[in-house]
């Protein structure tokens, strides 16, 4: 990395505090520069940290932080923060096991001061922290910067009711960008568009930051001063009528007009709502020019940016499981007019790109409102539709709801594509897909399937668009064992597993992503290996079956051990009287942290040298034998 004058002095915000206001436009040009340099060098999240640069510094500028609470929304935007507070030196293993996490994290710094990661959080957590500054009589302030993408949630409009009746001294600060991940959608998106593309608001813009500038908010004659003058030049607002008083739009890349207008909005009394303008990806023009692409890029070279690598001429690439399904609905949608997609704001992650260029009629990105868009598919269903609904089995937790009481109670035919089922790797545990197939499998009406591989993806698709009731796949991140994916499509027989491998003692029962290792171990151990296919219904005549042959049988499962398939297929046995000694192997009752996915398979005893230890603590256990010896 280059040299960082003024940035290698800062250590906290009080250090950056001491600095000069003329400096601090040369602190943000460095500060974007470190935030290109180390992403380039680790991947990890990227527009938007270079869209809140200059915003991230007025802050810790303006307020006492960490006395001060910020909090930011999702926290993808905050690298400059950790950079600024403290963590410069560590940038250099963010999102690896050890390094700091890509989210803010309470137990990873005071200025961390709420853990987020999960949209639209933000604004109610913060009217908490002044409530709570209320009571406790300290005149610290609570900020929350929330993007124009995660406004569109619920929850942050039910914050934004509760904030005049708190009576709470909360600054929300709305970060807008116009973008989410992928682009904005909805009523909101187009009023803020209509707002920002005024003549009105380009002829007043200036007007407005010298009147918001130098207004002197100490007296009440300057403050009528104020609201007057920007009364007359601010289009009235929704925001207004949730009891905020509001400012903006102000330019969110000019640090010395935030400085200015943070400073009088943070002594005024009552909640307050201030409108920055951003652009995602700014200074790094890659970025500006695609900042969907360059949102979440892994590692790149500064200098040209993503560059895709050519394949050699032979080579045919492994599809991921999201391509899988993303071909599988369209597909699909060609074979059935009935066919509808879903997805709540991750077009592309996803997998859902070429469906909705492709059947944009039947497309519908509901933005980030996953309490929404269950119970829309829910009510596509009703009349006859056969929706797919596409999200990460982290984000289904955010409908469970909805799931129960308006898909499941009503058994309703609708399709949930669980990307991102087990663990993610570099985000940690806000999104591991960890708890799915414990909290799907206790409502009633559900079938859950998990496919070994690509080709058993496609096919349980298949079979689940054509259940007349819920039903979901789960499948992980990435890819598979590389199965070719047979184009013609043919539904499974439902709570029907399969034998894999015939063996001796030991019959390991593996669910989804789980079948390659427990077959690499169980050729180690000469094993039967089961791919169990469906978590529920349960494969009960194959259980019993293997439970009347062997003398144990092994769950293994990428999921919570608790109440996961592993507990499912116990609660079989027990009902069905078979008594036999079983092994249940899953991800620990604790919440995992990021990192190398195979490293943090391997740290949670779910690879192949993961199985064959604890199978052999095991039968040592329970035979005299001694760990390590072969079965």
């Amino acid at each position: 990395m280059g040299t960082y004058e003024l940035l290698e002095g800062i250590g906290s915000p009080a250090d950056l505090r001491r600095l000069e206001r003329k400096q601090l436009p040369a602190l943000a040009a460095e500060l974007r520069r470190f935030i290109v340099e180390s992403v380039a060098s680790t991947g990890g999240h990227f527009s938007s940290n270079l869209g809140t640069v200059e915003l991230t510094i007025a802050l810790h500028y303006v307020f006492n932080t960490p006395d001060d609470r910020i909090v930011w929304d999702v926290g993808h935007q905050t690298y400059g923060h950790k950079i600024l507070t403290g963590r410069r030196e560590q940038m250099s293993r963010l999102r690896q096991k050890g390094g700091p996490a890509g989210f803010p994290r309470r137990e990873e710094s005071p200025y961390d001061t709420f853990g987020t990661a999960h949209s639209s959080t933000s604004i109610s957590a913060a009217i908490g922290m002044a409530v709570a500054a209320r009571a406790a009589g300290s005149d610290r302030r609570a900020i929350a910067v929330i993007g124009d993408g995660a406004l569109t949630a619920g929850m942050a409009f039910e914050a934004l009711n509760n904030a005049k009746q708190a009576n709470a001294n909360v600054i929300v600060i709305l970060n807008d960008n116009d973008m989410s991940i992928s682009e904005n959608v909805g009523a909101l998106n187009n009023y803020l568009a209509k707002l920002m593309s005024g003549r009105f608001y380009a002829a007043t813009k200036k007007t407005a930051e010298k009147v918001l500038s130098n207004a002197p908010p100490l007296n009440k004659l300057a403050k009528r001063f104020e609201e007057h003058a920007k009364g007359m030049i601010t289009p009235s607002t929704m925001f207004e009528e949730f009891g905020f008083n509001y400012t903006g739009p102000i330019d969110g890349h000019n640090v010395e007009v935030l400085i200015d207008t943070l400073n009088n909005v943070r002594r005024l009394d009552g909640p307050q709502f201030l409108h920055v303008v951003t652009k995602k990806g700014q200074g790094y023009k890659y970025a500006e020019e695609d900042p969907i692409t360059y949102h979440g890029p892994g590692k790149f070279d500064p200098e040209v940016g993503l560059v895709k690598a050519k394949p050699a001429p032979d080579a045919k690439p492994k599809p991921t499981y999201t391509q899988v399904f993303g071909e599988w609905l369209c597909d699909m949608a060609r074979a059935d007019p009935r066919v509808m997609g879903i997805t709540p704001a991750m077009r592309e992650g996803s997998g859902m790109v070429k469906f909705s260029q492709d059947f944009p009629d039947r497309y519908f990105d509901v933005g980030i409102a996953e309490q929404h868009a269950v119970t829309f598919a829910a009510g596509l269903a009703v009349d006859g539709v056969r929706p797919v609904m596409a999200i990460y089995s982290t984000f289904l937790q955010r409908a469970y709801d909805q799931l129960i009481h308006d898909v499941a109670l009503q058994n309703l035919p609708v399709l949930f594509a669980l990307d991102r089922g087990g663990l993610v790797g570099a985000d940690g545990p806000t999104h591991h897909g960890a708890f799915d197939l414990a909290f799907l499998r206790c409502i009633p009406n559900m079938t859950i399937m998990a496919p070994a591989d690509e080709n058993e993806c496609r096919q349980m698709l298949f079979t689940g668009i054509q259940l007349p009731g819920p039903s979901a796949v789960r499948y992980p991140r990435g890819t598979g064992p590389g199965v070719e994916v047979q184009k013609e499509m043919q539904a499974l027989p439902v709570g029907r597993g399969e034998l894999r491998r015939e063996g001796k003692r030991v019959a390991i029962l593996a669910f989804g992503s789980m079948v390659k290792p427990a077959l690499d171990a169980g050729a180690e151990l000469n094993a039967s290996v089961a791919n169990m296919r469906f978590v529920k219904p349960l494969d009960e005549a194959l259980i019993a079956r293997l439970a009347a042959s062997h003398e144990l049988l092994v769950t293994v499962e990428e999921g919570a051990v608790n109440g996961g398939a592993g507990s499912a297929v116990q609660e079989s046995l027990q009902s069905q009287g078979i008594v036999i000694p079983v092994l249940s192997l899953g991800l620990p009752d604790a919440f995992v942290e990021h990192g190398d996915p195979q490293q943090l398979l391997a740290d949670c005893g779910l690879d192949r040298d993961g199985i064959l230890r604890s199978i052999r603590e095991r039968l040592a256990h329970t035979s005299g034998r001694r760990p390590g010896m072969a079965a």
